[in-house]
């Protein structure tokens, strides 16, 4: 929806409509819409791997449960050190979607290879690569969903984005499920498969997802009559003096040390600090699977279907999530995420064998999904000038994959040495410990005047989730 100028007077004796007050623009931009189908087809072709490749390597090669955590620790481990790389690549070239197109490319390209990979040793050079594409495509994808969203609609957008994205991470394992019962090759069917896929969604990033070109800023209702006269003024500037703005207004080249330096931020440094923290108790989706299946008893030929509870619960509530969080402040929703994540830990260590125990785990981990992974990108978004979303983005989401990679490596070990009860107790123990202490970091700072900052992402009036008079615009596009 686009603002019509309505400044020129109405011809008289001409009947004028109510007054019904500024028009409001949508939402959620239609780069976030097109961002969220790129998501959704890339994250089916992901998800239909990543489904059946726990049962596959354990069932199938015989690998021990040490061994998957090492290798999952790698697959989850390598895509955080490239995170930094596409970050700091996609604000230097200031082209967010070439980054993240050569991410997902790589992506669609590693697929067919794991049709000719029937051993641990090329399946994890494969593997590898796969998560090279996704490390580089990350945080330009969330800048862009961020340049183009307005500060108070952060947490919505993304949770629009989180939501599409997880209706392919439903839709996968479904398909991989179908595809095994019904293929006598059932696992190279579902590799198949998932290349057509992949392929798919890269055509789709070229043909409808924007460059990210700045297209300044949208002006509000109530500033049009400005607007129309700064446009004026620039029509009848001289064509030295446009140059000459143009070249005023062109941003500095954004070096390495611009990128560290976003450490220095305050906010910016709790919010890492605390991701890192909690990441190194939250256990791989693949070990709470297989967690449930022992706990449970449930069949292979179930296994596949068990990320589709986490992934309908996290498609309910992204949305909802995502705007309670820019109500209420994302700090609070954040938090609850984890409590709701060690609940599920508390079911299946003490809980009786009941029927319902696998739907009651697979939504409380569903709702952890919804209550922080969209979540977090909107409360670093609050705190990082436009310019360097993405490698602030990918600073955090660095730090928190890089603590999830050696929780993977450490349950894995502790599964193998102390078996399955110890383990999680020990993960549950550390979760809760570490929640305690981003409560405290994060925590609301008393008012101190005009130039205190409050120590959370939270919507106030200090919030960086709002612009400040002389902070760049977070919504242009650098």
């Amino acid at each position: 929806m686009y603002l019509a100028d309505r400044s020129a007077p109405a011809p008289e004796g001409a009947k004028t409509a109510p007054a019904r007050g500024p028009v409001r623009a949508p939402a959620v931009a239609s780069t976030v819409l097109a961002l969220g189908a790129v998501s959704m087809i890339t994250d089916i072709s992901s998800e239909m791997v990543t489904a059946v490749l726990p049962l596959y390597l354990i069932a199938g090669l015989g690998l021990s449960p040490l061994g998957f955590g090492a290798l999952d620790g790698v697959y989850n481990g390598v895509s955080a050190l490239v995170q930094l790389t596409g970050g700091h690549l996609a604000d230097r070239v200031r082209n967010h979607k070439l980054i993240a197109g050569i991410g997902y490319g790589l992506s669609a390209l590693c697929k067919p290879l794991l049709l000719f990979a029937h051993s641990l040793g090329p399946i994890s050079v494969i593997l590898t690569l796969e998560r090279t594409g996704k490390g580089l495509r990350t945080a330009p994808r969330d800048a862009l969903i961020s340049l183009s969203t307005p500060p108070e609609l952060q947490g919505r957008a993304f949770g629009v984005h989180r939501a599409m994205d997880t209706t392919g991470a439903l839709l996968g394992p479904l398909a991989a499920f179908l595809i095994l019962s019904l293929t006598v090759d059932g696992y190279d069917a579902v590799f198949g498969v998932s290349a057509c896929v992949a392929v798919l969604g890269v055509v789709v990033l070229m043909l409808f997802v924007p460059s990210g070109a700045d297209p300044g800023p949208t002006p509000s209702a109530g500033a049009a009559p400005a607007a129309v006269a700064t446009t004026a003024t620039a029509t009848v500037a001289t064509a030295t003096t446009a140059a000459t703005a143009r070249d005023a207004d062109r941003p500095a080249p954004v070096r390495l040390r611009d990128a560290l330096g976003l450490l220095r931020l305050p906010r910016l440094r709790n919010l890492a600090v605390c991701a890192v923290l909690l990441g190194l108790t939250t256990v791989s989706d693949a070990f709470v699977y297989l967690l449930l299946q022992r706990r449970t008893g449930i069949g292979d030929q179930w296994f596949p279907l068990m990320p589709l509870g986490t992934a309908a619960v996290f498609l309910l509530l992204a949305v909802p999530a995502g705007a309670l969080a820019d109500r209420i402040g994302r700090r609070t929703v954040f938090l609850t995420g984890h409590a709701l994540l060690l609940a599920g830990y508390g079911l299946l260590l003490w809980a009786p064998a009941w029927p319902a125990l696998p739907f009651l785990v697979l939504a409380l981990h569903g709702m952890f999904y919804a209550a922080t992974d969209g979540v977090l990108p909107a409360a670093v978004a609050a705190t990082v000038p436009g310019e360097l979303r993405a490698t602030g983005m990918a600073l955090v989401g660095t730090g928190q994959a890089l603590a999830r990679f050696g929780c993977s490596l450490a349950f894995g070990a502790a599964w193998t040495l102390w078996g399955t009860g110890p383990a999680l107790a020990a993960a549950a123990a550390g979760l809760l410990c570490c929640a305690a202490v981003a409560g405290f970091v994060l925590r609301p700072s008393a008012p101190v005047g005009a130039a205190g900052h409050p120590t959370h992402p939270e919507p106030t009036r200090t919030d960086p989730a709002r612009p400040e008079p002389n902070r760049p615009d977070p919504t242009r596009s650098p």
